[in-house]
């Protein structure tokens, strides 16, 4: 393989891809053939990189300077002042929130420093389309190791790592594979990767099989070998064109490569793995719901037991574990359970990768250690809160989840903390929110999407959520009682203890947690008729500062109802009895002059 003087890996995730990265990538192409380089320096596409509140961006190797919030007009300055000259451009390095000093490295800096990469182990450092540079970073080799071991001794390894389903509930995935390997069937058993991410703000399972499809497809050969599979699936839902394609071409390779198929590598071993493409129902989240839609039915859940290790995909024993679960194998059975039990903590080994959102600087995907605090996330890698805002509450989990407070902000990371903590870890989503966010109103947006995402199998999920979800409409609207708050709490539980799968149990989540943190602002809701934050529009009422105001018009001319009056050269003012507290006066105001009472 050609060496090149210098390396620019061009991530291509797609939330630097909605940022013109490939035109980055032609940019950068020209300019170095144009230059005359095009032997010294190779510009490579790799998948996310991580860093997603920065893209597009480019790494150099081997110095590792980073480049961030690259323009095509950025690139011929760059090639002649770092390739030709040798001088890195400082300008268009990263500074962290309220500093003036660039760093020109990578590993320097903080979103970076404290991550620990398993999972994403490759992020950034090879083409996920070219399964030479992946096998150049070991890639295979816990298969072939794999393939020499019985599978009873490839249980027992993952086993004794303690590796958790990354997906939700967080079962022991050693003893998940050995279920299904003792499980009765004469008609074959089924492996099955979960890639069907459906939380709002979550991009975990989406920009690993983006940047690293083959960790996942080895992780599931080594599944399959262990358990006794011979068919494999790969369930993901069709919003995500660019996972799909690089899996495809992924697949394809390891076909050529007799990694997958007919006696692989010369073991004897036969297995396949097919994709199955969602259609983006929440609900298929749900194991025995993904099963079902893999077969071709509606999906949606079945009570259990019979549990899919014994009764899965057409009635045949199946092992069903994500991506992020799947992408750790290869790494435990070539570095073996030991390393990997020594990360993390007692209860919860290893790492785990989080897509960090919402009110938050350093926006992007992280993987850390077991056990790390949400102090640790939040400020040392995710660079705090913007704007010097208070924060407020954190939401992990996905809508699945619950929001914990600022005063846990010390908790560590791990399931047991979160779920005491009245939170769960889920696939790993987590929003983080500031002073300016209502918690009756964040409870009634994910209670929303849970309703709208049951699948109605259900009574107490279909009917509980929908009834809550009224009760929360109208306390954010000022019609609420101090009963209303009661039902709730008590529908909350009951939701809780008797819907048929883990959606509907857990969908309560943000409203209990809610609750139990931030009661004081429901009282408020309730006692008050007033929005602690101002989200709520209907408890709000305007008002124009008259010696803030200049008298520019804006908001008169914006108003839907004509409550503003006011000429030019005299403050506005708002007919209370005309507004409709729609809060267009307050969103267009250049001079803050609209006040919130």
């Amino acid at each position: 393989m050609k060496t090149y003087r210098s390396y620019c890996m061009v991530c291509a995730g797609t939330a630097c891809v909605s940022n013109r990265s490939f035109h980055i990538k032609e940019a950068l192409e020209r300019e170095i053939e144009k230059q005359g380089l095009q032997d010294e320096i190779a510009v490579v596409t790799t998948g996310c990189n991580g860093f997603c509140a920065v893209g597009p961006l480019v790494v150099v190797h081997p110095e590792g300077i980073f480049y961030q919030q690259l323009r095509e007009e950025d690139i011929p300055y760059v090639v002649e002042e770092h390739f030709l000259k040798g001088r890195p451009v400082k300008r268009l390095m990263y500074s962290p929130p309220g500093e003036q000093t660039p760093i020109p490295k990578m590993n320097d800096i903080g979103f970076f420093k404290q991550q620990r990469l398993i999972a994403l182990r490759n992020r950034g450092l090879i083409d996920p389309e070219r399964i030479d540079e992946y096998i150049a970073r070991d890639g295979y080799f816990g298969l072939a190791k794999a393939l020499k071991m019985k599978p009873r001794e490839i249980i027992q390894e993952i086993k004794d790592s303690g590796l958790r389903g990354r997906g939700g509930a967080g079962f022991l995935t050693g003893l998940k594979w050995e279920l299904t390997r003792k499980a009765k069937s004469n008609g074959g058993k089924f492996v099955l990767c979960n890639a069907d991410e459906g939380d709002p703000g979550a991009f975990m399972d989406r920009s690993i099989v983006e940047a690293d499809p083959h960790s996942v497809i080895e992780g599931l050969i080594i599944g399959a070998y262990a358990i006794g599979a011979n068919q494999g699936y790969i369930y993901i839902r069709n919003e995500y064109p660019l996972a799909l394609k690089r899996l495809i071409i992924a697949l394809e390779q390891a076909r050529n490569y007799g990694l997958l198929g007919k006696d692989i590598l010369g073991s004897g071993f036969d297995f396949d793995i097919k994709i199955v493409r969602g259609a983006g129902a929440f609900v298929c989240g749900e194991e025995t719901a993904l099963m079902a839609s893999v077969e071709g039915r509606l999906g949606e859940p079945r009570p259990r037991p019979p549990f899919p290790t014994e009764h899965g995909i057409w009635s045949k024993p199946t092992n069903n574990n994500n991506v992020e679960t799947w992408a750790n194998v290869p790494s435990i059975i070539r570095r073996g359970a030991q390393w990997y039990s020594q990360i993390g903590t007692e209860t919860s080994k290893g790492t785990k990768v989080f897509s960090l959102v919402g009110k938050i600087n350093n926006t992007g995907l992280v993987e850390v250690p077991m056990g790390i605090t949400l102090r640790e996330i939040i400020y040392d890698i995710g660079g705090g809160i913007p704007h010097e805002k208070a924060f407020k509450a954190v939401q992990t989990g996905g809508p699945s989840g619950g929001c914990i407070p600022a005063e846990l902000l010390d908790l560590p990371v791990d399931y047991e903390s979160l779920s005491e903590a009245g939170s769960m870890m889920g696939s790993g989503g987590m929003v983080v929110l500031d002073e300016d966010t209502c918690m009756v109103d964040i409870a009634r947006y994910f209670l929303s999407f849970t309703q709208d995402e049951s699948c109605g199998k259900c009574t107490p999920c279909r009917e509980g959520t929908k009834m809550m979800l009224h009760l929360l409409k109208k306390i954010t609207e000022g019609k609420g009682t101090e009963e209303d708050l009661e039902t709730l709490e008590q529908l909350a539980h009951e939701v809780k203890e008797t819907s048929l799968c883990g959606l509907g149990k857990t969908a309560p989540n943000p409203v209990l947690t809610t609750l139990r943190y931030f009661r004081d602002e429901y009282e408020a809701h309730i006692k008050e008729k007033r929005c602690p934050a101002h989200v709520c529009r209907q408890l709000n009422t305007y008002r124009i500062d008259p010696d803030a105001c200049t008298a520019c018009g804006l908001c008169r001319k914006e108003c839907p109802e004509d409550a503003i009056s006011g000429g030019k050269k005299q403050p506005h003012l708002i007919d209370q009895q005309k507004c409709v507290k729609c809060g267009i006066c307050f969103d267009v105001c250049k001079f803050e002059a609209v006040c919130i009472d």
